[in-house]
């Protein structure tokens, strides 16, 4: 037993490294900068489980609100007022569903692995967006409209993170039984 938790330990921190650096390699893209953090964020939780896929990324956040420089535009506590901070809120929720849908069968499919995969990326979408939409035209009075936060929070934004949904699972199905053969040793 104390080999899995070590193990686990050393996995999650694996995470939290890959979406820092996933979070350093930037597309320019309006209002929301194109990142492979999605990419870290699911593959934690198809690779982890739910929970330990959401502590990799609580640590992740945790780290960057505490003052590390790790988020796609710095870190510190001010960060929760920057409109994106919904996006990186909804990662460790999307890690979570995506850890939890995948690992409901021993050895998930592609197609499984996929779909978790895109509940995932609905939900990023959905906290991001809300979080945005909220901050930007209740606290910090530069409103947005509906049209253009759809526009630039997501028409822009969805197709990479497709293409991310795509590689997470494909990673996904190839390392999952690897992991499995390891924690079994």
């Amino acid at each position: 037993m104390k080999k899995s938790k070590t193990q686990n330990i050393i996995m999650c921190g694996l995470f939290v490294t890959l979406i820092v650096i996933g979070a350093c390699i930037k597309i320019p893209v309006p209002v929301v900068p194109f990142t492979l953090q999605l990419l870290f964020t699911m593959t934690a939780g198809l690779l982890l489980g739910g929970k330990l896929g959401a502590v990799s990324v609580g640590v992740y956040i945790l780290m960057g609100l505490l003052g590390l420089p790790i988020f796609a535009e710095g870190g510190g506590l001010v960060y929760v007022l920057k409109p994106t901070f919904g996006y990186i809120v909804g990662f460790a929720a999307a890690s979570y569903v995506t850890g939890v849908i995948a690992n409901q069968v021993p050895n998930p499919n592609y197609k499984r692995l996929l779909a978790a995969n895109f509940v995932g990326l609905a939900i990023v979408y959905v906290f991001g967006m809300m979080y945005y939409y909220l901050l930007s035209n209740f606290y910090l009075g530069n409103p947005i409209g509906l049209w253009p936060l759809f526009l630039y929070g997501f028409i822009l934004a969805v197709p990479g993170d497709i293409l991310l949904c795509v590689l997470g699972a494909f990673l996904g199905k190839r390392m999952i039984p690897i992991m499995r053969n390891n924690r079994k040793q």
